[in-house]
């Protein structure tokens, strides 16, 4: 049972409920009296956009558990509000919090397309796939209007540079048009994350994401046009949505994607405060259970900073997890085959000039 209601602190439309000490600042402001009333509240708070000239766009992913080689983030902190998202953390060295300050003071980087152009045109770069979402969603809402993503798309085309694009927003359907074009050279595959396809929770857990009908639309609206699909059920959390996975993974197949992935959720950093205060104000009934169930996934931690361990977990119920989605991928035909992206048709372009590589 969902309990927000219950807990007149509770602030709905955010995930995490508080901003706990960025751990590389030695002040902080605090609230020190409830009834205090002041800018600091959070019911108060609006989204502030903050514009970076940033310096680099595409980074090097050295992780062997991501399965991604580059990624490029055109924007910092996410307003989708996901209170597990291990992402909170880097906020911290823009320094912000990993809590509230994480999804409603966001970084834009304008000079991202630029910086893409740039990096495409080093005599150094060999062509790889880019992850557009590594860290933070690049189809959040702001994204709306600032077209950055957008922009990005139109350069990989325009290099025929492959794309991978990972979203929990609809918005993607927009770009439509240059994605299919993408897909026409075997440059791009989507995927998105569903981790249940109940509406309550993901409002409670995912506040300002697309509803899982609208990230199954987009499996199912890709597809149809034959670009690759894929699905991410993550993160699994035991005791909250674990027990989903099977509908979510039939639902997805049914929708068309072709294979899918899985993490079990880990708490890192910050996000183990932000989560366990969302836990037990949201979830008081079963908060102690299943946390405790995390903990049984990472040797009684919360957060396993191991390779081959940290995202899939290990112990029993880790294992009836990894199991389990064996069994219903091979029952719905995930995973089956792999879609290889191209990248041997390459090309440096140089005043609106393309260059066979």
């Amino acid at each position: 049972m969902i309990n927000q209601s219950a807990n007149d602190r509770y602030v709905k439309g955010r995930g995490a409920q508080y901003n706990p000490k960025n751990r590389f600042l030695k002040g902080e402001y605090v609230q020190e009296h409830l009834e205090g009333i002041d800018d600091w509240e959070q019911e108060k708070r609006h989204t502030q956009y903050i514009t970076d000239n940033a310096k680099t766009l595409v980074n090097e992913v050295t992780s062997p558990d991501v399965g991604m080689l580059w990624s490029a983030n055109p924007y910092q902190g996410c307003e989708h509000g996901c209170v597990y998202c291990y992402a909170r953390n880097s906020h911290e060295y823009w320094g912000y919090s990993a809590g509230v300050d994480f999804e409603s003071r966001i970084v834009v980087k304008k000079n991202a397309p630029a910086l893409l152009r740039k990096f495409f045109n080093n005599k150094n770069w060999i062509p790889a796939t880019i992850s557009l979402s590594g860290n933070t969603d690049c189809y959040q809402p702001i994204e709306r209007k600032m077209k950055i993503t957008r922009a990005l798309l139109k350069i990989c085309l325009e290099f025929r540079n492959p794309v991978g694009v990972l979203t929990k927003n609809a918005l993607i359907l927009r770009d439509l048009d240059v994605i299919q074009e993408l897909a026409k050279h075997n440059l791009v595959r989507v995927l998105t994350s569903i981790n249940s396809l109940d509406e309550d929770l993901r409002r409670a857990l995912e506040p300002r994401t697309a509803s899982y009908k609208g990230r199954l639309k987009v499996l199912e609206t890709f597809s149809n046009v034959g670009v690759p699909t894929g699905i991410m059920n993550a993160p699994l959390i035991p005791g909250l949505n674990d027990m989903h996975m099977h509908d979510v993974l039939k639902a997805a197949s049914e929708a068309g994607a072709k294979w899918a992935g899985y993490t079990v959720v880990r708490l890192n950093g910050a996000v183990g405060g932000i989560f366990k205060d969302w836990l037990y104000k949201t979830f008081p009934d079963r908060a102690d259970k299943v946390w405790r169930q995390i903990s049984d996934c990472h040797e009684g931690q919360v957060n396993d900073s191991r390779f081959g361990n940290r995202m899939v977990g290990d112990g029993k119920f880790a294992e009836v997890i990894r199991t389990q989605f064996q069994i219903y991928c091979r029952k719905f035909h995930l995973n089956e085959s792999r879609t290889e992206l191209n990248t041997k048709d390459f090309r440096r372009v140089v005043n609106g000039q393309g260059i066979l590589f």
